[in-house]
């Protein structure tokens, strides 16, 4: 995938907000990998803030949603995982600021 695909599906999920802390999961850093297919299948590798997220459902359908508003894409799978540990050291400036975290 090139850089161009990447910053395009970058810019998608930075629609989906968390609804919990309301700052985007790109800022939070929950989004760890990106891929896509030559046949326009995207895997999402990312993370939730705590385990017991209950809006972790909503959000993974918020993000296949944002994904499929790009004509490259046909199918999105979007993989939680636990490893690395989210922490706040994930997080953009922008996300720190906009929680007061330090």
């Amino acid at each position: 995938m090139d850089q161009d695909m990447r910053d395009s599906m970058m810019g998608a999920l930075e629609q989906v907000v968390d609804p919990e802390l309301g700052v985007d999961i790109v800022n939070l850093g929950l989004v760890y990998d990106l891929d896509l297919s030559e046949d326009g299948f995207a895997v999402v590798t990312m993370t939730l803030t705590s385990m017991g997220c209950p809006m972790g459902p909503q959000i993974v359908d918020m993000v296949k949603r944002a994904l499929y508003e790009l004509p490259e894409i046909e199918e999105v799978d979007v993989k939680i995982v636990w490893q690395p540990v989210w922490g706040k050291d994930h997080m953009s400036r922008y996300a720190k600021m906009a929680l007061g975290v330090r």
